[in-house]
């Protein structure tokens, strides 16, 4: 059963590869970015995309830090972590 399970991860991740592959190849041609006072990036399409994403990545990982370290600090001195606030209160069930 692990074999099987570790066949279809690997199955997976080429299926993945594969795609972004194929994608990376059908988007070669030329794309201008225009910024502010007429500056512009031109580049692959490819390379404009991979660089979006990579960009909102990292956008997204700066925005968890101060939660991150608020956790880390909570767990460090044994107590409970804030909760998120949950809109919806708890009832209990049947009622």
């Amino acid at each position: 059963m692990k074999r099987l399970l570790r066949l279809f991860q690997w199955v997976l991740k080429a299926a993945v590869f594969f795609t972004l592959f194929a994608f990376a190849l059908n988007n070669q041609q030329e794309t201008r970015v225009n910024f502010f006072f007429g500056t512009f990036w031109q580049a692959p399409t490819v390379l404009v995309v991979l660089s979006a994403f990579t960009l909102g990545m990292v956008i997204g990982v700066l925005g968890m830090v101060p939660r991150w370290w608020r956790h880390r600090q909570a767990i460090q001195q044994h107590v409970k972590p804030p909760a998120v606030m949950n809109p919806i209160p708890e009832t209990p069930h049947g009622i």
